[in-house]
């Protein structure tokens, strides 16, 4: 589990085949190197990857077929690119973001990016797939960064994100133009809300079902939505 700030930007790097070779090149590389070990789980773009081994500044992981499917990491790279990097979530640890599974839902699209006066607003495109789990003021993880959403409009499946500068520059948003590809993962709370919801759960409870279900017209009569 991550929480969706960025600690590090990397490099990847493919080795051929399945595997890849992701190295720090950020100063504060040595937050996910200082105790990096084999079997521990780094967020790479927002992908949940497990080192396999780790080098003098860097590891290196396999994408499984799945992975690659759903992710950017599927797309055609021969060349390095720069990656958001987070080591996982350690007990006791703060949680600035929001809750990261590092399993991403699929991929989206950056529209538009535009410079304010005190932040960047992105623009980007979902497919219903992932936009189903999207509310204004709610969380996505964009390349595994946590992104509160400012806008959403569910007829074309866009939403924006206001970026503070921080993020802008130490994340490889900065790096991302029209068009660019990006790993999308919504909010786990709405898909446990989603699958409880859902007709036919077998696993409503019986007090739950005495209640005819709780379902969306339930919610609202009682003034949850």
């Amino acid at each position: 589990m991550f929480t969706g700030l960025i600690q590090a930007l990397g490099t990847m790097e493919p080795l051929g085949g399945d595997s890849w070779q992701i190295t720090c090149v950020s100063q504060s590389g040595e937050v996910i190197m200082q105790d990096l070990a084999y079997g521990d789980s780094v967020a790479v773009d927002g992908v949940c990857l497990t080192v396999e081994q780790v080098l003098k500044n860097g590891f290196i992981a396999t994408a499984s077929p799945e992975t690659l499917r759903r992710t950017t990491l599927g797309g055609e790279q021969t060349q390095q690119r720069y990656v958001n990097l987070e080591a996982s979530l350690r007990v006791g640890s703060k949680v600035g973001g929001h809750f990261v599974m590092g399993h991403v839902d699929g991929i989206g699209r950056l529209l538009v990016a535009e410079q304010t006066a005190s932040s960047w607003e992105m623009t980007f495109i979902a497919s219903e797939a992932i936009a189903r789990y999207i509310v204004p003021k709610g969380s996505i993880a964009v390349n595994g960064i946590s992104l509160t959403v400012a806008a959403y409009e569910p007829e074309l499946s866009q939403f924006k994100a206001a970026v503070i500068p921080l993020t802008y520059t130490e994340t490889n948003l900065r790096y991302l133009v029209s068009g660019s590809l990006v790993n999308l993962e919504g909010d786990i709370l709405g898909k446990y809300v989603e699958k409880f919801l859902s007709p036919g759960n077998p696993h409503t409870t019986t007090h739950e079902t005495s209640m005819g279900g709780i379902t969306p017209a339930f919610l609202a009569e009682h003034g949850y939505l």
